[in-house]
């Protein structure tokens, strides 16, 4: 048996005990991990502190180093995180429907926990405690999989966690970090459909393309995340500025950030004179089309066609001119990921005609597609943002984590 074997057959035995644990320990279970957090902060920051002098080594560009990066500010936010998870109403065991049948079949269909979540990501140790979390209340066990940019932060908030978890009464084993950080460990979980019950990879488009070609586990993708903005030929000009910028700029790394900003052709100037002074402030690189060339001038170089299709992940926006609705829906349809995208516009039969149109897990008018985010969707927290139809789609919060069973209650019935 394999390291990573072994783990798959503890986490299906913590498993079966998270399964059956109340509501009462597994929030006890949570606080005891933010108090713990807390408390042990300078160890995962000297965990953290050599993974960054590792990253800065190796050249990581700054937006990724701020995803790496951890401060007691952003551990604070972590550990209240988990106490938002704790104070999240528990899905299991919801009766989601009942029928009595005419043979006098009580047939009771109710919530519970997926099993074991295997989970694949990258250089986001915040990501660490909010996948453990959301899994611990839903009953799961998980096994986590970071890259090895991360792994000494990973390390340390993992061995905290399983402590403290330990503390309230429940099996360390319900949280588990594989140690081996070669792609090697990755294909072997992808493998191990005997233990883990579902796998979910949060990180860039070729990560998840990999994770859904060669597993063998059932995957949900989560994270491909091309967004456009479009800008209606009726669009004001400043609404649709301040909405870019902050779908932009507000932070450039992270999947609900805009990839691309489809411009009406009428409202083009009116609309880059607002725009570019905000985009000027974080020095956002430009790679527009030839007709939006002739606005922006030096401001912006020729796209390629990659462009189209590029998730950034940092101050590089692309820029299309389009004729009508019909071509942004069209390019939309052909270049998007199904994650968000949005309408800037006064028109609400166009508004609706986008809304309706569009295949995408979120799709805005006249809102930033940042708000792409199961705390700002009032699901408390969230383990990734399906791009998929099945089993979910969109921010994944504790539900989502969740299948059914049907339990039947009889008096001697046979068939």
């Amino acid at each position: 048996m394999t390291e990573l074997e072994r783990q798959g057959a503890n986490a299906k035995q913590a498993a079966r005990r998270l399964a059956v644990s109340d509501t009462k320990t597994k929030n006890a279970a949570l606080l005891a991990v933010a108090q713990a957090l807390e408390e042990q902060a300078e160890t995962w920051l000297s965990a953290n502190a050599k993974d960054i002098a590792a990253a800065e080594e190796a050249g990581m560009k700054p937006s990724l180093l701020d995803r790496l990066k951890l401060t007691p500010e952003r551990i604070r936010g972590v550990a209240d995180g988990v106490r938002e998870a704790a104070a999240l109403r528990d899905p299991i065991g919801e009766i989601l429907g009942e029928t009595l049948r005419p043979n006098g079949l009580r047939i009771v269909r109710k919530r519970v926990p997926l099993g074991v979540i295997g989970i694949i990501y990258e250089a986001r140790p915040n990501v660490t405690v909010d996948a453990a979390a959301l899994c611990l209340k839903s009953g799961n066990a998980c096994i986590l999989r970071g890259g090895k940019e991360a792994i000494f932060s990973n390390r340390a908030a993992v061995e905290i966690m399983q402590r403290a978890i330990l503390s309230a009464g429940l099996p360390a084993d319900a949280v588990q970090l594989v140690q081996d950080t070669s792609r090697e460990s990755a294909r072997e979980m992808m493998q191990l459909s005997q233990y883990i019950d579902v796998l979910i990879p949060r990180g860039g488009a070729g990560l998840i393309h990999a994770v859904t070609k060669e597993s063998r586990v059932p995957v949900i993708r989560t994270g491909e995340g091309v967004c456009h903005i479009y800008v209606d030929e009726d669009a004001d000009p400043d609404m649709a500025a301040t909405i870019l910028y902050n779908a932009k700029c507000s932070r450039p790394s992270v999947c609900n950030a805009a990839e691309c900003v489809l411009v009406h052709e009428k409202a083009a100037k009116a609309f880059w004179e607002k725009a570019l002074p905000l985009l000027d402030t974080k020095n956002v690189q430009l790679r527009a089309d030839e007709e939006a060339l002739r606005i922006l001038g030096d401001r912006a170089r020729l796209a390629q066609s990659e462009d189209w299709d590029t998730e950034f992940g940092d101050y590089t926006l692309a820029v299309k001119t389009v004729r009508d609705l019909d071509e942004a829906l069209a390019f939309i349809a052909q270049h998007g990921t199904m994650h968000s995208e949005c309408i800037v516009t006064e028109n609400a039969d166009a508004a609706q005609r986008f809304l309706n149109e569009v295949d995408a897990a979120a799709v805005y008018w006249n809102a930033s597609t940042r708000f792409t985010d199961g705390g700002e969707f009032g699901l408390g927290a969230e383990i990734g943002i399906s791009t998929q139809k099945l089993h979910a789609r969109g921010p994944m919060g504790l539900e989502e984590m969740t299948s059914y069973k049907y339990t039947i209650y009889g008096k001697g019935q046979v068939r």
